[in-house]
């Protein structure tokens, strides 16, 4: 899957868009439904260390899943975000199933009516 990625206010170097690629790419793994990704990544004037910001956001089929992490470097906030994304993807496919499942049965429980 591609991802967009665009850097706020600075240049991103290629060995962080390539680590941040390689990161989303895992996520094919647990769906591989994505249809596209976007990722900003931001610099914030705070006096706190913990000042960059990676944001995801992923097209799935009918829903956009969208996550943020925010660290002391860009590495550990993209895992901290794909992480969170991960987590809404599981989410996201356990109710897929449990609506298409919760199908089968009303729809076995009408033919058993009709030919009963």
């Amino acid at each position: 899957m591609n991802i967009t990625t665009q850097s706020i206010q600075f240049k991103a170097d290629k060995k962080l868009i390539d680590f941040i690629q390689r990161r989303v790419d895992k996520l094919d793994q647990f769906f591989d439904q994505i249809i596209a990704g976007e990722c900003y990544l931001k610099l914030e004037n705070v006096e706190d260390e913990a000042n960059k910001i990676t944001e995801f956001k992923l097209n799935i089929p009918g829903n956009q899943l969208f996550a943020k992490g925010r660290a002391k470097s860009f590495e550990e906030a993209t895992d901290l975000a794909i992480e969170s994304l991960r987590r809404q993807v599981n989410k996201h496919k356990t109710k897929t199933r449990t609506k298409v499942s919760h199908h089968k049965e009303v729809l076995v429980e009408a033919q058993q009516e009709a030919f009963g």
